[in-house]
């Protein structure tokens, strides 16, 4: 069974740095995609950035592009997101999830708790 712990999530003020972290186990880590994906209040999860298993490459939603960074450690079965110059509208509970991209991940339901991201003032 799919297990996924996230962590890292923090009260923020606007123009902060925050790095999360997503520790994956039942899954052949270092072979599988992964996403981040975040929840705000009131509205559906929303995908962020995705890596491909080996870490070659990645990608972003553009409200996120030049300012997140995913990466992993394999060696870990973790998975990270870094998060620069935080905006208010980053604010959401952010879960990390297997696949790359968003039609990848809508038949996922294996939910981890979350992190909570608050950016505010």
């Amino acid at each position: 069974q799919v297990e996924l712990v996230e962590s890292g999530g923090a009260l923020a003020q606007p123009g902060d740095d925050l790095r999360l972290s997503c520790v994956a186990s039942g899954l052949t880590f270092d072979t599988q995609a992964m996403s981040w994906v975040r929840q705000a209040p009131g509205k559906g999860r929303e995908w962020v950035a995705g890596i491909y298993s080996d870490g070659s490459d990645a990608f972003y939603a553009d409200d996120v592009k030049d300012r997140f960074t995913i990466s992993r450690n394999n060696a870990k079965n973790t998975v990270y997101l870094q998060m620069n110059m935080l905006k208010p509208e980053d604010t959401a509970r952010y879960y990390c999830a297997p696949g790359l991209l968003p039609n990848h991940i809508t038949s996922f339901n294996t939910w981890g708790q979350g992190t909570q991201v608050t950016v505010s003032k």
